[in-house]
């Protein structure tokens, strides 16, 4: 049978794997978004130099350039709600990692009461079992 702690840490592991997949998430966006706003950069340029390059009018360098520019407005949201959702999981990472640490100190004492117990030679059962003295402060 696994214990508690047991079970606690391989949720954490697993937390924590998921929480890697969307910082991974995140860095694949932000990339993306850096290569729109690298792309608009360059037909921006175009655009100002006055010419446009061979088989390219200023009419479709500028439709290129809203399509790109809405593709990077969509791309930035969507990097925010990554963004949002990496720091709840990081959140949530770190509460699983203070209950996983908290189940496994009291597994620790349990283990070292038991370990005491044994050293000792008393067992719970043995002790229940013991009378115990009357009380001296009857009235």
């Amino acid at each position: 049978m696994t214990s508690r702690a047991d079970k606690l840490s391989r949720i954490v592991s697993l937390v924590k794997l998921q929480l890697r997949l969307s910082e991974w998430q995140l860095a694949q966006l932000r990339q993306q978004e850096q290569t729109m706003q690298d792309e608009q950069a360059w037909l921006v340029g175009t655009l100002n130099e006055g010419r446009a390059p061979a088989g390219s009018s200023s009419d479709s360098i500028a439709r290129r350039l809203n399509r790109t520019s809405i593709g990077a407005r969509a791309v930035q949201e969507r990097a925010a709600m990554q963004l949002d959702k990496v720091r709840s999981e990081n959140r949530r990472v770190k509460q699983l990692e203070e209950v996983a640490r908290a189940a496994l100190a009291d597994k620790l004492r349990d283990a070292e009461k038991r370990s005491l117990e044994d050293m000792t030679g008393t067992h719970a059962a043995v002790r229940d079992l013991t009378p115990r003295p009357a009380s001296r402060n009857k009235t």
